[in-house]
Formats: structure tokens, sequence, C-alpha cells
């Protein structure tokens, strides 16, 4: 198949399967990537041995889990065998340091991804890994295999959390490490700089001219040494003075131009250092170090918050892709997860690539895309399905999967990020109708055989859940006696909008790929920017 770059497009399926089928070499300007990774888990047991006898299990999101079994025994012996020869060899020291285990299997998944996302980037690309210190210093290795130890930029230390709830007998693990690599040496790079600090301000920034501009002098000495930038200077004061050993900042012009604006400082003795007088309004601030801790976690009533755990804040993206790449590059994210890296791009004007392996983060993605940037956010998604044998091929090959695609049709997010426990509600819609209320829409998938006590059950879950309006999306046709049965449902009366709903709906998948969409006051729809906060008010025991 043609490789061809589309813009902006979201694609579900495997990643390693994703960009070698999808991405050409050397399309993409920067990639991002958070792999999933169960750091929660007991320490000594992803170094535990495995007997490799474990089915082979499809990785997915929330999941956050990778097992030494017979699909990570094939990936180890295929990157081993097949792969770059200094991947090869560091696959095969792990293997020897570590044994067959959790964390080998980790690695050997990582391994032909990492080495995909190296041939898509182009010379001036960079690529940022976001991990924690489970895994962080095996990743680096497996990094400067793949990038080449001399394409190490930074390891960046974020501050992710101010809670030391794990310190028992440890420091408290608070910070995630994002390891930065580069292509080559001519990497694309954008100075980032923090604004000062007040006490900052008031530390250097001491001396406030007559109409009221403050600022600090500056010393004019080279820090290395150039003699090309070694000479006297006459300033316009008639004073000669003489350079440092290193030499001047400056060039002659550049010297004589900042003299004409009145930026030097004259010393009081012709033997004194010349300083320049640099204001406090034209400084850009102090330069970013790799210790970031002005970005703070999502707040548990932040208004990005969308309830995925692995969510990252949107500002931090933000400062990646504004510093590692330019309008209109191409940014890659190849475990799009809730799409942060994927909004961020779109808001800085760049072009993106969103891949997950799951239907449930391709929905919350769109609806996030949506709700953030309206009709302007125009992408492409790949994967889907686009025709009824489609879906039902889908629900044969995965049940979780096809519940989390039908929602997205209808602009439901799904309630739970782990399989089970649903506790009869796949999905919700949140709609505000009256002033200050927020009110709700409760869905159910089904994808096998249908009967009327599925309604009757659904009925039972709306009132539990104070829902105003029910609806049952499925694959095969409701029969007479279920649509009898929601008929007598009744209907939801809207106080805002003047009118009536069927309170208990039933739609096919068949309908929603039609076009057709569920009946309920859709214009005010909140569903993903209230979604927290309903469920916020739920887990009070406050009815919505």
């Amino acid at each position: 198949m043609a490789k061809l770059m589309p813009d902006n497009t979201l694609y579900f399926g495997d990643n390693l399967d994703i960009l070698v089928r999808y991405v050409p070499s050397e399309s993409v300007d920067l990639v991002y990537l958070d792999p999933p990774f169960n750091s929660n888990q007991d320490y000594n047991v992803l170094f535990a041995e495995q007997d490799g006898s474990r089915a082979a299990a499809q990785i997915k999101a929330f999941g956050d889990t990778w097992r030494w079994d017979q699909s990570a025994a094939s990936a180890f012996h295929e990157m081993v065998q097949g792969g770059p020869e200094r991947v090869s060899q560091a696959m095969q020291a792990f293997r020897l340091m570590l044994g067959e285990n959790d964390m080998l299997a980790y690695l050997s998944m990582m391994a032909p991804r990492l080495v995909e996302l190296h041939r898509v980037l182009k010379p001036t690309g960079s690529l940022y890994l976001h991990c924690d210190p489970t895994a962080s210093h095996y990743l680096k290795v497996l990094l400067d295999a793949v990038f080449e130890p001399t394409n190490f930029r930074n390891e960046i230390t974020w501050k992710r959390t101010f809670a030391h709830g794990n310190a028992g007998r440890n420091y408290g693990a608070v910070a995630d490490a994002i390891l930065w690599y580069s292509k080559t040496d001519s990497y694309q790079w954008h100075h980032v700089f923090l604004p000062l600090s007040q006490e900052y301000v008031q530390k250097f920034y001491r001396f406030i001219d007559k109409d009221g501009r403050r600022h600090r002098s500056v010393t004019l000495r080279n820090p290395g040494v150039r003699p090309n930038l070694h000479y006297p200077y006459t300033a316009l004061n008639g004073v000669t003075y003489q350079p440092h050993p290193n030499g001047w900042t400056w060039t002659p012009e550049r010297m004589r131009k900042a003299d004409e604006d009145g930026r030097l400082i004259y010393p009081k003795t012709a033997t004194g250092a010349l300083m320049y007088k640099q204001y406090l309004d034209s400084s850009p601030g102090v330069r970013l170090s790799n210790i970031w801790a002005d970005i703070p976690p999502i707040g548990a009533k932040a208004s990005e918050r969308l309830g995925y755990p692995t969510q990252k804040p949107v500002a931090l993206l933000e400062r990646i892709i504004n510093a590692s790449s330019n309008e209109g590059d191409v940014v890659l994210d190849p475990f799009a997860g809730c799409g942060t890296a994927v909004t961020a791009a779109h808001k800085l004007n760049r072009r993106w690539i969103g891949i997950d392996v799951t239907h449930l983060a391709i929905t919350l993605i769109k609806h996030r895309l949506h709700d953030t940037f309206g009709d302007s956010a125009t992408y492409k998604v790949v994967g889907e399905p686009v025709s009824l044998p489609d879906a039902e091929a889908l629900f044969r090959q995965d049940a979780y999967q096809f519940q989390w695609w039908a929602l997205g049709p209808v602009g439901a997010r799904p309630v739970e990020q782990k399989r089970g426990a649903d506790k009869g509600v796949d999905g919700r819609i949140y709609f505000d109708d009256e002033a200050s209320k927020t009110k709700q829409l409760v869905l159910q998938v089904k994808g096998g055989t249908l009967n009327s006590s599925q309604v009757r059950d659904l009925r039972g879950v709306m009132e539990r859940e104070g829902a105003a309006i029910g609806a049952l999306i499925s694959l095969q046709e409701p029969t007479k006696a279920m649509r009898k049965e929601a008929a007598s449902a009744g209907m939801y009366d809207s106080p805002f909008w003047a009118r009536s709903y069927p309170r208990l709906q039933l739609v096919t998948v068949g309908e929603l790929l039609a076009g057709n969409r569920l009946d309920y006051p859709e214009g005010a729809s909140v569903t993903f920017r209230r979604a927290a906060r309903a469920r916020e008010h739920a887990a009070q025991g406050k009815l919505l």
C-alpha cells in the first residue's frame, strides 16, 4: 500500500502496524509518546522470571500491562534476529541482565516501535519519550541504541504531583522523566523562557531610570576567549576602555550602537568595567532548565480533566511542541490516549497524527477536538467501522471495542475506563436544560440478541441514576415488544427548549451509520466539559 501523508489523521490500530503501513520515512517533525506501563505493580514482580507459556494478549489502554508471554518472546526474537545491530545487541544484553520477565516484555514491545519512530522522523526531528523512573533507565539505553548516544539531548524531570503518600521508607516519588533525543545534530530548537519571579526582579533589577524603567547592569566580558573581539573601545564620553583578556561580548559596531542608544554604563574610572544596561521590560525571562516544576498536574476540578488515568496537562505538550517544531510541522503521538498531544498540536497550528489501539481513546479524542475547536477541527479517521458489516465484524472481534466505538457517533462519553462493573451504564451524555442544572442521558450498547427485558432493565437504571433520558444502541433491530416497552416510558418535557423528547429511545447501529441521531436537547450538550463535575456530584450523592 502506498504511503501518503494526510493532514490531521486519527488511526485506530496497533501503532507498529500503522507506522509500517501508513507513515512514510522522514515525514514527521516531532514525536511525543507516553507508552502505557504498570508502574503501580510491585517492582519485584516486574523482574520475576516467567516461563513464557502465557497466552498472547493484545495490550490495551488502561490495562497498562506488558507480559512476558508468547507474543513478547516473538517480538524479542524478531528484534534480535532482524533489528538494527546496536538494538539487537542491547536486547540481548537486557535478556542476559534481566531474564525473561515483564520488564523484558516491555522493552521487547518498545524496541520495534522506537525503530519505526526513528525511521519516520525527519533529519531535523526530535522524539520525546515520557516515562516514570521504573523503566526510564532501560528506555534510555534502548534509545541510545536506536538514536545513538550522541543524539541524546536532555532528560527532563517533570514534577507531576504534589502528593507524598507513597513515601514510606523512601523518598516521595513525585516526578516523571521525559527523554529527549534528536535524529541528528541539526535539530529544530526554540529556546523557552520562564517569567522572572518577583524575588529575582527585586534582587537583580535594582536600578530604576528617571523614566521609571527598571534595569540591571550586565557584564560585557565574553565568557570565552575571543581574540577577534579584543579591541580598545572609545566611548561617546571620550574615554577609551580596555577589554577583559577574553575580549568583549560584541563587535565594535554593536558596541557603538548600544552606546548611541544610551545602553552602556560607564565606570567611574577608565580602568573600570564597562557594563550594559538590560531593561526588565525587554528581558525574555529566564531560560528553562531540565527541571520542570512550573506546570502543575491536572487538578480534580480542572476544566480540561477528562478522567483518563494517564492524562497529561495541555501546557506540558504545548511547551514541547513550541520548543521542537514550527507551525505547519507534523507532530506524531503513537500512544494517543485521550489526545492531549493531538489537542496541543492542533491549537498550535501543527499538522498531527494520532494512533491508539482502543476505540475508547479514539472516541475521547474526537469529542475532545470537537469540544475544544468546534467545526474547525478537520481530520480523518482511519480504521473505524464505516458500514454495518464492519460493525458486526468489530463486535465479533472484541465486544468492548464495539461498545466504545458505538458510543462515538452519538457523542457519548464512556462511563468506565476499565472493563466490567459498569452497573448497567455504558456511556453518558450530559446537557444543560435548566439554570445551573446538568442533566444526563444514559446509554447501553448491545451487540448480541435483544429482548424486551433489556428495555425494562434500562428503565430501572434510568430511575436509579436520576437520568432524564435513556437510550439503547443495538446491532440488531429492536422487537415490537421492545418498542412498545420503550414507548410506555413516556416523554421528557424540556423546560428550556419547550418541547418533549422520548424518555427511552432505541436506535440501531445501521441508523447511526446512516446519520440518524438521538433525540435530546443536543444544542445544550456539555458532555465532555461537565463530565468530571457531574461524576463528582454523583459521588457526593447530589442530584444532577
